[in-house]
């Protein structure tokens, strides 16, 4: 099988794992809603709607920035994207819906991803013994924001 070939067949499956998380998550499957949330899929910063937006419109110049936010907020309501807000009100948009956490770098304006069990299990244990009544939790969302020391130099978390 030749390079483009198996680059086709890729993309279908693509293509068709991100027609059936829409269908899944109850919105109806456009044109729109595949590109926009392949292009999430694609990028792996945490975009904000105006980022989604210069990703797409030379390809896709019928989806207004308009049309991207609405997207993008039915993907939230929906559970295929959620919200990372940073210190200065701006709101960016994370694929990664399993329990992590963030790193906010005010000072380059990165958001990191960070995973730790022992740290979610930590903070499930604090609410049991504080036996804290009448709420079931469904996720730790925990950001931390801070700055880089050197922004030159990614964030190592060992």
């Amino acid at each position: 099988m030749d390079n483009y070939s198996y680059l086709r067949i890729i993309l279908s499956l693509s293509y068709s794992h991100i027609k059936d998380k829409i269908s899944e998550s109850g919105l109806k499957v456009t044109h729109q809603r595949i590109v926009i949330l392949n292009t999430v899929l694609q990028m792996d910063n945490h975009p904000t709607v105006e980022h989604i937006y210069e990703s797409i419109k030379d390809a896709n110049p019928s989806i207004s920035l308009g049309t991207v936010y609405k997207t993008v907020e039915a993907f939230v309501n929906n559970g295929l994207l959620s919200k990372v807000s940073t210190n200065e009100g701006q709101m960016r948009y994370d694929p990664k819906l399993d329990n992590h956490g963030h790193i906010y770098c005010s000072n380059t304006s990165e958001i990191i991803d960070y995973f730790d069990d022992e740290l979610n299990d930590m903070i499930l244990s604090f609410f049991k013994n504080k036996r804290v009544s009448n709420l079931k939790i469904k996720n730790i969302t925990l950001q931390i924001n801070g700055d880089k020391i050197d922004p030159e130099k990614d964030v190592l978390i060992k």
